[in-house]
C-alpha cells in the first residue's frame, strides 16, 4: 500500500480521534494534516505498524494542542489587549452629566437581562473588541457557541427594557468595568464574570 492509499485509509479514523480530543473539527483536520505531513518526511520502512504509529502521533499532537490552548488561556488572562472603550464612551456621550449613574444603569440592564456567560462574552466582544478565538479560550466554549451567545445577548438587549427596575449601583461589575476602561486591562472584569458563572452553576445543583 503506497502513502496516498495509507492517507486515504486512515484519515477518517484519525480525524475522529482528534475531534473527540480537541472538540473542534477544524483543529482536528489541521492536526491530522500536520501529522501526515511529518509522516511523509520520515523513513516509513522502519515503522512496523503504520496505523498504531499514526494514532499515537495524532494523540500526542492533540495533547500538545490542548496544552498550547491552556497556556494561551493563562497568558490571555494576564495580558489581554484592551480596545479603545473611552472613544466608545465619547461617541455614546457617557461622559456627559452624571456619567457614573449612566454607566451603572446600562450595566445593570446588561446584568439583569443576560446570563453570566452571555454577559461576559457580550462585554468583552462589544466593548473590548475581543476576537471569538480569544473568547473561546477564556470561557472554554467553542467559537461557534461564543458567536451564538453574543448574538443571543444582543437580541435580549434589543428587547423592551422599560419594565426592568434599575437598582444602582451594580458595584462589582461597575468597578471592574471602570477599571478595565481606565487601566487598560479587563482581567478583573473577566475574573468577576467567571466567578458569577461558577456561582450560577453551583446554585443550579
Amino acid at each position: 500500500m503506497n502513502k496516498s492509499q495509507t492517507i486515504a485509509l486512515y484519515q477518517p479514523v484519525l480525524q475522529q480521534i482528534a475531534y473527540k480530543m480537541v472538540g473542534s473539527l477544524a483543529d482536528a483536520e489541521d492536526i491530522v494534516q500536520d501529522t501526515f505531513l511529518k509522516w511523509l518526511t520520515i523513513n516509513t520502512e522502519k515503522i512496523e505498524n503504520t496505523k498504531a504509529y499514526l494514532i499515537r502521533a495524532v494523540t500526542n499532537n492533540c495533547l500538545n494542542h490542548l496544552e498550547t490552548l491552556k497556556r494561551k488561556k493563562d497568558e490571555c488572562l494576564q495580558n489581554i489587549k484592551p480596545a479603545e472603550l473611552i472613544d466608545w464612551y465619547k461617541e455614546k456621550e457617557f461622559f456627559n452629566f452624571d456619567m457614573e449613574n449612566e454607566i451603572s444603569a446600562a450595566l445593570d440592564v446588561i446584568h439583569k437581562k443576560l446570563e453570566p456567560v452571555e454577559k461576559g462574552i457580550y462585554l468583552l466582544r462589544e466593548f473590548f473588541n475581543f476576537e471569538y478565538e480569544e473568547l473561546q479560550i477564556i470561557f472554554d466554549k467553542k467559537k461557534d457557541n461564543c458567536r451564538q451567545l453574543f448574538s443571543r445577548a444582543k437580541d435580549k438587549l434589543s428587547q423592551e427594557t422599560s419594565k426592568i427596575k434599575i437598582d444602582l449601583p451594580q458595584t462589582n461589575l461597575l468597578e471592574s468595568f471602570k477599571k478595565a476602561c481606565h487601566f487598560g486591562s479587563p482581567a478583573d472584569l473577566i475574573k468577576n464574570v467567571k466567578q458569577e458563572i461558577m456561582d450560577k452553576l453551583e446554585s443550579n445543583f
